[in-house]
This record gives C-alpha cells, structure tokens and sequence, in this order.
C-alpha cells in the first residue's frame, strides 16, 4: 500500500512550474558521490502478519525486569487508578493537539485549567500554568525567570543536595540566561550539612544582595525534607527570591506546600500523581508562582471567561508564542505543554482528593520508615543522614555498588549508589518505599541486601 499523497499528475504538473524535467534534476546541486551512497537498500516490506511475528521473535530475547524496584531518584513507583488511563484513551483527549484554537478546544481547554487549579493548591502558589516538559526543565525556567524579576542580579545559589540532574539542566539553560545576553548567570552551588540538608550556615554567609534566588530541592535528592521557613527568610532578607523543586510530589500531601513556606516559584515532577514509571518518561512539569510575577512566567496560562450570551468558557489568557517573532528574546522558548500528562495527573488528583493524597503521603512515611528500621536493625547499614526524610533515605555500608549489583542479580533493584553524582557518599545506596511496596516486597530487599 503506498502513502504517497500525489498522483504521477501531479508531481508531472509541479515539475512543469518548477521547470525541470524530472524529480532528481532537483538534486543535482548535491554532488553526485553523495547521492550514490544515499541508496537506502531497504529490504522489500513485510505484511502486518510477519511483521508481527518479528516484533515477536525480538521481544522474546528481553530479559524479564526485576520484579522487585526501590530506585526511586526522581521516577517513582505509584499504584495507578485504572480510571486515569480509562480517560486519557478517549479520542478527544488522546489524539488532540495543544489548543491553539480556543473556540474549538473547550474540552481540552478546560481540563488544562482544572489542572492549573489543582497544581496551585498542591504548591500554594497563586497562579499555575498549562505545565512544562518535567521538573528538571520546571527548574531551569524558573531559574531564568528569577533572573528576568531580578535583571541587575546575576548569582544563583543551586543546594547541591537538589537533584544533581535537575542542577545540570540549569547549568544547561544558564548557557543562555538572559536570552539577549544582558546578563550572564552566576551558579553557585551550596554544600549539605551532616543532616542532609542544605548547609543553612554556608547560606548565611554567601547568600547576598547580587544573589536572584536559592533554589532547594523539597524534599531534597536524598529524600530529606528542607527547613523551608528558614531557608526563605534568609533569602528574602537580601530581596532574593525562593524556589523549590519536588521530584516526589506525593510528599506535597503531607508536607506543608512551598508557598505557605514562602517560596516565590514553586516546581515539580508530576510523575507520581497518576502517571507510570515507564523506565523514566515521559513526565510532566508543574510550575506555579505568585500573581505578582504572571507576566514573568514561562509556558501558557488558560482562563476563564464569560461570552456575550453569558455562558462559561476558557481561553488562552497568556501564551509564551512570542520565540516566533522575538526569538532569543522570548520569555521563554517553551511554547506547549504536556497536556495529556497533565491530563493524567488532573484525574489522579481528582480521584485520591486532597484526604487521600494526604492517606497517601502517610503511608508512604511509615513504609519507608519501617524499611529503614529493618536495615539498619540488622547491623550492616547505618543511616546516613539524621534530618526528616519522606519516601527516601540513605544507607552508608561497606562495598555499597557490589552489594547493588548481587542485589540485582536476586532480581531486586536495591536503590541506587550514590558514588555517581556524589564522590563523598561513594559507599551509600539511596532506597525508596512507597505504598506499591508490601511486606513480600521488603522481605526481598532484606534478603538481596543480606
């Protein structure tokens, strides 16, 4: 079956206006050695039946996934309603595009502003857009938009306890901070204290008048939940503003949100609210801010409205299109949003409720507690850092990648070593316990780690 869209005509009545003779002479400025070795030499196509049995054959020599994960570090193992997927599989919303059309996009439209409302309670913030790519581009955008509210500042206080590739994004992005090279961002990164949590002494000291905001992790990479409160009165002290990336967002149902802490720009991973692990995508951004600073947003906002017949309806109050005229001067260079994440995330939250998400969080606490109790009772592991922590902690041991790897081949993903982005925590595993672990579950782990 072929999918040309245009007849011999056709292509006949194109090459006459054009005026050449045949569809290679529209190469010829390619040299000919090139276009020789161009030939795709492909085989001769298969029917759906054989290719069936291929996929087939192929998929047979996969090794079966370990049946048991506590990795965690950003991606995070979730029950998942069956009625998340049951609506996402409706045509409207799985094969819609983003609305750029809002007069026929009210569905889609609306949902997006339900998620708005949702992601701005869940964070305390006043106003939330549309969502961005994930957290760790939700954390380079609001990087740059401190640095938009605060165009004579240049220096960023990044925690090195936020997740290390959360921080590479931003150094990423801080490549071209300020768009029109105005100004050039200043990355600092500040040390974790024995308790895990960002060192609030060496804040004290570095945190200054050139500093646009302290961007913290909540809970942090290791799971540690950040004194907030103090954190944003020492930054706001120098007029510097506060951000907060969640990887975990179900900790939001428990912990006290990052707006009523004072953060200034609140982010997130919306990965645990109702979308799976997938081996690590897609997810979806959540960002959210004070009204103060809506025009110094990045993605788009949807409203509310009301039409001439007095009926309900939502439009595209501010859209982020402007990179197609002003380009490198553009508020922002993302121009979508990851709406049938978003989507996902709008149903989950709209099934647990704000008391079940709360359940949630407390389950998700003792579980996680009570695996670190059992570790480190029986004698090998010791707790690595003493402050509060959510859904994940940090053993400290002997030979922790070793034991990682026997661990795996008993089919348990044992966390992950922390010697990758952490030299100084070369002999630690970082484990994560949500409610998808039962007891059978952590009896494995104690077993692989024995």
């Amino acid at each position: 079956m072929r999918f040309l869209p245009h007849t011999d005509d056709d292509i006949r009545a194109m090459l006459d206006d054009v005026g050449v003779p045949e569809v290679a002479d529209l190469f010829n400025d390619v040299p000919q050695e090139l276009r020789a070795r161009a030939a795709l030499n492909l085989a001769p196509g298969l029917s759906e039946q054989e290719v069936r049995a291929r996929l087939e054959q192929l998929a047979a020599r996969n090794t079966a996934a370990p049946r048991h994960c506590f990795l965690g570090a950003g991606t995070y193992p979730h029950f998942v309603p069956a009625v998340v997927d049951h609506v996402l599989q409706r045509a409207e919303f799985y094969s819609a595009y983003t609305p750029y059309q809002p007069e026929v996009s009210q569905g889609t439209l609306q949902a997006i502003f339900e998620f708005q409302t949702l992601v701005a309670m869940l964070l305390g913030m006043e106003v939330a857009n549309a969502s961005m790519y994930d957290g760790a581009s939700a954390t380079a955008e609001a990087v740059l938009m401190a640095l938009r509210i605060h165009p004579k500042r240049s220096r960023v206080v990044l925690s090195r306890a936020l997740h290390p590739q959360y921080r590479e994004v931003v150094r990423t992005y801080a490549t071209v901070a300020g768009g029109d090279g105005a100004h050039h961002a200043d990355l600092v990164e500040a040390p974790f204290a024995s308790n895990g949590r960002t060192d609030i002494d060496w804040l004290a000291n570095r945190v200054n008048d050139e500093t646009a905001a302290v961007v913290v992790g909540y809970p942090n990479f290791f799971g540690v939940v950040e004194d907030l409160d103090a954190i944003g009165t020492l930054a706001h002290a120098h007029g510097a503003l506060l951000i907060t990336a969640t990887a975990e967002a179900t900790a939001l149902g428990l912990l006290k949100s990052p707006g009523a802490c004072g953060a200034d720009i609140a982010v997130a991973e919306g990965q645990s609210l109702g979308v799976p692990m997938s081996y690590g995508g897609p997810g979806v951004g959540l960002f959210a801010t004070r009204s103060d600073f809506v025009r110094m947003m990045p993605g788009r906002l949807v409203g509310e409205a009301v039409d001439g017949g007095g009926r309900r309806g939502y439009v595209l109050t501010l859209a982020t299109r402007e990179q197609h005229i002003r380009r490198e001067k553009a508020t922002s260079n993302i121009c979508t949003n990851h709406g049938l994440i978003a989507l996902a995330v709008t149903v989950y939250l709209s099934t647990v409720g704000k008391i079940g998400l709360r359940e949630l969080a407390i389950a998700n606490t003792a579980a996680a507690h009570r695996a670190m109790e059992r570790l480190t009772t029986a004698g090998k592991w010791q707790q690595q850092f003493s402050a509060p922590f959510f859904n994940e902690f940090v053993l400290a041991g002997v030979n922790a990648e070793a034991v990682w790897e026997a661990a795996s081949a008993r089919g348990v993903l044992a966390g992950v070593p922390l010697r990758r982005w952490y030299p100084e925590l070369r002999e630690t595993l970082m484990l994560c316990v949500t409610e998808a672990h039962d007891a059978t579950a952590v009896d494995a782990l104690m077993a692989a780690l024995r």
